[in-house]
């Protein structure tokens, strides 16, 4: 029998990846939901239903309409910039919203797949971040996500929290772009590009996080999960690849401090995410960032 996945937030760029990718795989019947229409509806591999998770007894009749084996929740508020200054608006999406997943989940015995952030963690170190590392946050956004893994794991019995880092690839019209795609167009249009060069992270191929997701559908455990790339880089050295593998003119790459940058919200110096646990459990493989840029680019 088909396992019945519904995925919140599958207009997003993550969570339209994950769709598709379970949607191919005839061990289950895929829905998915997102606050506006379908933004790119085809053929008749899965279900679509516009839903406002905020709005509770809408989420309710999804539940009850859908009747989900396992949750699979990519919504989020995550720009920090708008998070800071928006503290309402980014309570409700990061945690009441997942509050009531993870209760929802809990009374139709749903497992529940949270995404989060490598932005739970302060920074202020330079190894990487493991699973059982204390996350301390440095700006709202990080708190609120913190908070909405808190929630999971006090109201749901049957959760895994995926932790993912600068997710990259290739974006369908009407998604918010990346930082990798951000550089390749500034770069092709021969414009000089600003990026920091004192922040590290392990970014992730948006395929490596459909891995990830798949694996721990049929993975028992509950926890958390680093599923991120296995390279730990600056954003400059990241835009530096995309030169070098899209043989673009890498001198307009301008790398700047962080205190150069004038950032108006705070953002870890390192949050680079461990991945031993994942590969030790769920034998996962990421690709390295130039395979990912080469797949994203159609190399």
């Amino acid at each position: 029998m088909k396992k019945k996945v519904l995925i919140i937030g599958a207009n997003g760029f993550t969570g339209r990846r994950i769709l598709d990718d379970l949607a191919r795989n005839q061990s289950y019947q895929v829905t998915g939901c997102s606050l506006h229409e379908d933004i790119c509806p085809r053929s008749a591999d899965y279900h679509f239903i516009r839903t406002d998770i905020c709005d509770n007894e809408a989420v309710s009749s999804l539940f009850e309409t859908v009747q989900p084996d396992v949750v699979v929740n990519t919504s989020a508020l995550s720009v920090p910039d708008y998070c800071e200054t928006h503290h309402e608006e980014a309570d409700a999406i990061n945690i009441t919203a997942v509050a009531h997943l993870a209760e929802l989940c809990q009374i139709h015995h749903s497992r529940l797949i949270h995404l989060s952030t490598d932005f739970v963690f302060s920074g202020n170190t330079n190894r990487l971040y493991s699973e059982e590392d204390t996350p301390d946050p440095v700006n709202y956004y990080g708190y609120t996500k913190l908070e909405g893994e808190k929630q999971i794991a006090s109201l749901c019995t049957n959760y895994a929290i995926v932790r993912i880092v600068v997710v990259y690839g290739a974006s369908l019209p009407g998604q918010h772009g990346n930082i990798l795609q951000l550089v390749a167009n500034r770069l092709r249009n021969n414009e000089e590009v600003f990026v920091v060069s004192d922040q590290w992270r392990t970014p992730t191929y948006v395929g490596d996080v459909s891995q990830g997701v798949e694996k721990l559908i049929n993975h028992h455990h509950n926890g958390i999960y680093h599923i991120c790339g296995s390279d730990c880089l600056t954003i400059a050295d990241i835009a530096h690849q995309v030169a070098d593998v899209l043989g673009l003119n890498r001198t307009l790459i301008r790398p700047v401090t962080t205190k150069e940058m004038n950032e108006k919200t705070p953002r870890p110096h390192f949050s680079g995410l461990s991945i031993e646990k994942a590969r030790r459990e769920l034998r996962y493989q990421p690709h390295t960032l130039e395979e990912g840029i080469r797949r994203m680019f159609g190399l």
